[in-house]
């Protein structure tokens, strides 16, 4: 994505060479050829399933989108909402059926099954063609993921008004694949609690701008909401409430419904700092325990880090992450290691005991304690995902099929590529969510937030995956995700701070360009993201507005030098 204003305004200039009109797909497709031909959804329209034995989840999200087709109702996004397009449909041929079909040769195979396969290997692609003349459209992937995906970009094509379904680009053809595997959200649901409704709407949204990964930091410091069958009272005294936790059940649910949506779950239990809580059930486990100041031993209140370097420290930690890691269905599990203070270990007596009795060092009880973890997470089959200190301010022993998770600055993508480790890309400076909304610390009136300013999705959208990085390190880079840290959010207003803001990442990562190759360019796609918004909004979500409805009825009046 170009940074320079040359780059820039030679961005816009090829970016008109996207077909006209074509005002409605979020992510945009990898190839796309319209029409100017208005064409109508016959009153009995239908999906045709050609699978033999076609899956229940692909059935399901069959009647799925055709709920969203009855029920979305969006006028198009024109001053009128549509009342100048009923000429275009007087004539107008009508679409009576899709039919969907795997290539031949394709396994047949759930949504589910295919969201979860290991990175790399999920096959999300699909062609869609829907001829001007009435006869059927089309819909071919390898997968039923991929033909999911394909009902998603179907779904985006349709307006309504005056009781018609329609579109005024027929014929359509395309043909999709993502740029990269990985496309992601992350939810912290410890440091303020979600219901299990606002997850499913939240994976809902997800699905319609084909994010296929909800990055789950279920536990931190403040809270351990999460009901772990061999160790209860983990939950029993860290959660805020028995109301407020994820039953085993809830998690199942949770992870069934996303798998179906063709969403991998990557659950996240951080360790070792991130862990104050656990000292409420094990006090002897955790060091700097509520000490205070906090902020000599902690980035964040309360204060409260793993004792890693005690031996029992390390198996309950490596039982407790696969007893977890066991019931997931993803074959990636991520244990955090951010943010680790020092500071918390100096003058803790078991930890220096410890050191002194063994003759480690803090760097070589890290290592011990990390090698004995993965390699719990490892014997169950689960590929090790840590943030960016794992692996830049330590010195340990990872497997290579270690995911890094970049998220201190953008510029530490080449570091963590430089040591030959596949990463996802969680720049604070391009995709936390929660920034710009000012300090949340009591007693600091005139503060602002570590990470100001707010994160605007047009300033996300400017991010380009491989800066600075070689040609060869490319292919390290599988993906990235914005990420949403609820010190100052809830259940109340998590629609809008995420969306749709979070779907500026979801089009970076599938599309990368434009159709024929331009670079994406907010210019271009600012009438589509707010398509795709108003879309939401007709589906039930709350998502902010992003300018004066004026505006989106006039694409390009409200720009800064329009």
């Amino acid at each position: 994505m170009a940074r320079s204003s040359t780059f820039g305004l030679l961005a816009f200039l090829i970016g008109c060479l996207l077909p006209s009109g074509v005002l409605s797909l979020w992510p945009i497709p990898t190839a796309l050829e319209t029409g100017t031909t208005g064409l109508k959804l016959a009153p009995y329209f239908n999906y045709e399933i050609d699978v033999q034995g076609a899956p229940a989840d692909l059935i399901e999200a069959v009647a799925q989108a055709k709920y969203y087709l009855e029920t979305d109702k969006l006028g198009r996004l024109v001053v009128g909402r549509g009342v100048n397009d009923t000429a275009a449909l007087t004539n107008a041929k009508s679409l009576s059926s899709l039919k969907l079909s795997l290539t031949q040769g394709a396994a047949v195979e759930s949504i589910s099954t295919e969201a979860v396969k290991a990175i790399g290997t999920r096959s999300e692609e699909y062609t869609l063609t829907i001829p001007e003349d009435g006869s059927a459209a089309t819909l071919t992937a390898n997968s039923t993921l991929g033909l999911y995906r394909g009902l998603t970009t179907f779904g985006q094509l349709w307006y309504y008004y005056g009781g018609e379904t329609y579109t005024l680009l027929a014929p359509i053809a395309i043909t999709d694949a993502p740029a990269y595997p990985f496309r992601g959200l992350a939810l912290d649901t410890s440091r303020n609690f979600y219901p299990l409704e606002d997850l499913l709407r939240t994976l809902d949204a997800m699905s319609w701008v084909k994010i296929n990964t909800f990055h789950w930091h279920v536990t931190d410091s403040q809270s351990f909401p999460l009901e772990v069958a061999q160790y209860p009272e983990l939950a029993m005294n860290g959660a805020y409430s028995p109301e407020e936790t994820y039953s085993a059940s809830d998690v199942q649910y949770i992870v069934a419904y996303a798998n179906a949506r063709g969403i991998d779950v990557l659950l996240e239990i951080d360790t070792p700092g991130h862990t104050a809580i656990i000292g409420e059930t094990y006090p002897d486990y955790v060091a700097c325990f509520y000490e205070s100041p906090w902020a000599t031993y902690a980035n964040e209140p309360p204060a409260g880090q793993l004792r890693f370097a005690l031996p029992e420290v390390a198996n309950f930690t490596a039982s407790l992450l696969a007893d977890v890691a066991k019931t997931m269905t993803s074959t990636m599990f991520s244990t955090g290691g951010d943010e680790l203070n020092t500071a918390c270990y100096t003058n803790d007596y078991p930890t220096q005991q410890e050191l002194n009795a063994t003759g480690m060092t803090l760097n070589d009880a890290l290592n011990t304690f990390t090698m004995t973890t993965h390699g719990a997470l490892l014997a169950e089959g689960k590929t090790p995902v840590v943030w960016e200190e794992m692996v830049l301010d330590w010195n340990l022993t990872l497997s290579n099929e270690t995911i890094v998770m970049v998220w201190i600055s953008s510029e530490d993508a080449l570091a963590v590529a430089d040591k030959g480790y596949r990463l996802v890309q969680v720049p604070s400076n391009y995709f936390y969510l929660d920034c710009g909304a000012g300090e949340w610390l009591g007693d600091d009136p005139t503060g602002n937030s570590w990470c100001d300013p707010f994160k605007t999705w047009s300033n996300a959208y400017t991010f380009d995956p491989l800066a600075n990085l070689t040609e060869s390190q490319y292919e390290l880079v599988l993906g990235g995700q914005q990420a949403l840290w609820s010190e100052q959010s809830g259940p109340q207003n998590l629609d809008p701070i995420v969306w749709p803001r979070a779907a500026s990442s979801a089009e970076i990562f599938w599309s990368a360009k434009q159709p024929g190759g331009a670079a994406l360019n907010v210019t271009e796609a600012l009438p589509r993201l707010h398509d795709i918004r108003y879309r939401m909004v007709q589906r039930g979500l709350m998502p902010i507005q992003l300018q004066p409805q004026w505006c989106a009825l006039r694409p390009d009046a409200c720009d800064l030098y329009a």
